[in-house]
């Protein structure tokens, strides 16, 4: 038994396939299969059920899988620690991104980053909150960036600094004739949101006190906050952008934001690791690195503002 092994049974249970497997794994299909069959052998049962499509882990499997992604992330904390000791701001850093972050976010700090830490490879991905800690949880990213702090017991989070909501409003809406925003004003009919899995849309449901909304995005699914903002730019209706959004806008476009009336709802962007990181030293320079690149009033949380 070795950590390649392990490492082709995880890319199997992962893609439900030998050959992509073995595309992810960058070996040959019938290398893989071998490696695996020879584990079996070795272990005297079948991890995988190979008679159907998916294919699926047996049971026994199931309990073997679990064990090596237990096996594999200790092997990479012995990695890591060598790295930390020997050259800890360098190397290959996974970064989950909420996709309502990272459009606004990343460009403030990464190029600059980057250009500064020629050692360091930072990887950024885009995923909705629950993949990215489920990510997290199975070692596939180092770090994530969400919108909220953490309640799984095994992952820990830290508030980086903390946003502002803001209406975006159609020159057409009745909202335009409004200074402040009241979460009153707010009809779903006219207001575009995200579909459901992204928590910025909960957040302002929450905020907004519309447990129950019909939406434009009834006729338009898996929008983009980017899209809407250009939906409401052609004279249709409402939608909410953080306040790091507002800061890439143009003289015309700032004319269609109008912020909330007390209690301002805004959001904390959030550092989240596992409880058993220990690239301390690196995640120290990436944060720093996001703080630095932020407005200061950002870093702590303004009175009025309702944090959600």
């Amino acid at each position: 038994m070795n950590l390649q092994q392990l490492e082709y049974i995880l890319a199997v249970d992962r893609f439900r396939h030998f050959a992509k497997a073995a595309e992810h794994c960058r070996v040959t299909q019938p290398t893989l299969s071998m490696m695996i069959q020879k584990l079996e052998d070795e272990l005297g049962m079948k991890i995988f059920d190979r008679s159907g499509q998916p294919i699926r882990p047996t049971r026994s499997g199931e309990r073997v899988i679990e064990q090596a992604k237990a096996v594999l992330h200790e092997a990479a904390r012995v990695k890591a620690i060598a790295n930390e000791e020997e050259s800890a701001l360098e190397g290959t850093f996974h970064l989950a991104v909420l996709p309502t972050i990272a459009p606004y976010l990343l460009p403030r700090f990464l190029p600059r980053l980057t250009s500064e830490r020629r050692g360091l490879d930072l990887r950024v991905v885009e995923m909705k909150t629950a993949q990215a800690l489920k990510a997290l949880a199975d070692d596939e990213v180092d770090a994530a960036l969400i919108a909220n702090l953490p309640e799984e017991d095994s992952l820990r989070g830290e508030a980086l600094l903390y946003e502002r909501f803001f209406g975006y409003v159609a020159r057409e809406d009745p909202l335009f004739e409004k200074t402040l925003i009241r979460s009153a004003d707010i009809s779903g009919e006219r207001l575009w949101l995200l579909d459901e899995g992204h928590c910025f849309r909960d957040q302002l449901i929450r905020f907004c006190q519309m447990e129950k909304v019909k939406l434009r995005q009834a006729a338009y699914r898996l929008g983009s906050l980017e899209t809407f903002m250009r939906m409401v730019e052609s004279g249709r209706g409402v939608t909410f952008i953080p306040e790091l959004a507002t800061l890439q806008l143009s003289e015309s476009q700032r004319a269609l934001v109008r912020p909330f009336a007390l209690p301002v709802p805004a959001r904390a962007i959030v550092w989240v690791t596992r409880r058993d990181f220990i690239r301390h030293q690196l995640a120290q320079v990436i944060t720093d690195a996001i703080r630095a690149s932020v407005p200061q009033e950002t870093l702590t949380p303004r009175p009025g503002l309702k944090v959600m």
